[in-house]
């Protein structure tokens, strides 16, 4: 008898140790994608310092909000002295609403990942030194209702350069209707702009003005009512697209 009651709390036991596995899987999947972001950031004020890998999930560090699940749905590191570069892993943070990485002095690109964030809210990288393109994968938030590109460092005098600026809109989030917004302002970001984005019916004001973007501006979709003045200042881009009389994207690159 004595053998068989321990059998079943061993299986008990082993049962509870099962379900802490799985949680623990779970939580460090977004805790590391989080650590490689902090080893690829220099953190002169550790503001970073209770990004500890070895704790059960990332929800217990400062600067970061997680769900009632225990999934990350937050990071705000805005204003933090931070330099460095994103990393790809971020598009692993799946239930992931804001990332908030404004006013750094962040470098290098803009992951492609960030295209997995489907439930992302505001991405707000503006103030930082992030060059290369707008990547086309941005096109596959498909709530996405305000992009501004604006305010890019290092400009002749009297421009005031302008990135990155990108609101989506979820129906039915808290009370009513949820703004979700993205800025990328005071950048270096260059190339074309992503026709993808054409393909975002909600998209309702872009500004990518004070940039060093190229090739044509798209006059489909929600671009139709876009004002040109918010296309300004981005001394290679050649103007509207006439469909079938302009080549598209002429000498960019």
């Amino acid at each position: 008898m004595e053998r068989w009651e321990w059998s079943e709390a061993a299986l008990v036991a082993l049962a509870v140790l099962s379900v802490m596995r799985v949680g623990l899987v779970r939580g460090h999947s977004e805790g590391d994608a989080l650590y490689t972001l902090r080893r690829s950031l220099f953190d002169p004020d550790n503001v970073l310092q209770s990004w500890d890998p070895n704790l059960v999930n990332p929800c217990t560090w400062f600067h970061i909000t997680c769900n009632q699940d225990g999934r990350v749905t937050r990071v705000d590191l805005g204003s933090s002295n931070l330099s460095g570069h994103l990393v790809p892993e971020l598009g692993k943070l799946e239930h992931l609403q804001y990332l908030e990485l404004y006013k750094n002095k962040i470098q290098g690109t803009i992951p492609v990942e960030l295209g997995n964030l489907k439930n992302l809210i505001s991405l707000d990288l503006y103030n930082n030194n992030i060059s290369g393109v707008i990547p086309p994968a941005l096109g596959k938030l498909k709530s996405l209702v305000f992009l501004q590109n604006a305010d890019l460092p290092a400009w002749p005098e009297g421009l005031n350069p302008y990135m990155f600026d990108v609101y989506y809109e979820k129906p039915n989030i808290g009370r009513g209707k949820g703004r979700v917004h993205e800025r990328l302002n005071d950048n270096q970001l260059t190339g074309p702009i992503p026709r993808e984005l054409v393909g975002i019916s909600t998209l309702k004001v872009v500004d990518v003005s004070n940039n060093n973007l190229c090739g044509t501006i798209p006059t489909t979709g929600p671009f139709e009512h876009i004002q040109l003045n918010n296309f300004e200042n981005n001394p290679r881009l050649e103007g509207p697209e006439l469909q079938g009389l302009a080549t598209y994207d002429t000498n960019c690159s």
